[in-house]
């Protein structure tokens, strides 16, 4: 058990690691991650058919945009066209741009925002399939932006920004992601608690021709007052085999 633990805790490591890389990783850093525990060459190859499956790519950059809808596609063409507007800068101008940024010019601040856009929906992609769909990535990644770009003055050179923005904004696609599954599978709590108190009403109508009250329900099913009544709540009184009080 206590290798499996370590096994699931050095995965997720090796799971930021290439996030943080741009959903990029080295074989030999996923070995290295992985040395204490003396895995097989069959272990390690289920690792890498892991790490490819959540589009993470080994040794070499994951084809990302292959797992897209084609819906996904189309609104990304349209956005990344959109974004085509906005004006280019050197180097230098950029650099510029961000000291006056982490000085608080609000200026620089809206027109270094206009320039990490374009990173966002690169980000986004990273994430696809995971429960969220593309558009709303990339709100979680704009708002990030946004407020990441007011907080520069935390600094202390230039060249800090853009690895603490993309952090940002890939921490905000993770826990949108993270709320998404929770709510999911509340939803599943939910809607599982709300069949088991079906099943049971048209079980004992059946038996007894009848709608059924909840002391009925009750006492043959052993459900409590409330896990009944929640149920009809929930379902806005549509289990009809329950009498309607």
């Amino acid at each position: 058990m206590k290798q499996e633990i370590e096994f699931a805790r050095t995965l997720e490591e090796v799971r930021k690691k290439a996030r943080a890389q741009q959903n990029f990783i080295t074989k030999t850093e996923v070995e290295e991650a992985f040395s204490a525990l003396s895995l097989s060459e069959q272990q390690m190859e289920m690792v890498f058919a892991y790490l490819r499956q959540n589009k993470i790519g080994v040794d070499e950059p994951a084809d990302v945009d292959a797992y897209l809808e084609e819906e996904e596609r189309n609104y990304l063409d349209t956005y990344l066209d959109a974004l085509q507007a906005i004006p280019k800068v050197t180097d230098g101008e950029r650099e510029a741009i961000t000291l006056s940024a982490m000085a608080g010019d609000a200026d620089a601040v809206r027109r270094l925002t206009e320039l990490m856009l374009p990173e966002v929906p690169q980000i986004a992609k990273l994430y696809t399939g995971q429960g969220v769909g593309l558009e709303d990535l990339i709100g979680e990644g704009n708002v990030a932006l946004s407020l990441g770009v007011t907080m520069l003055g935390a600094l202390e050179h230039a060249d800090e920004t853009q690895g603490m923005l993309i952090r940002m904004m890939m921490d905000a696609m993770e826990e949108c992601i993270e709320t998404s599954a929770a709510e999911e599978k509340s939803d599943q709590k939910i809607a599982d608690k709300v069949n088991r108190v079906a099943d049971a009403a048209n079980a004992l109508r059946e038996e007894l021709r009848r709608s059924v009250t909840v002391e009925e329900l009750m006492e043959e099913s052993g459900l409590s007052r409330k896990a009944i009544e929640d149920a009809v709540r929930i379902s806005g009184g549509k289990i009809e085999s329950i009498a309607a009080e």
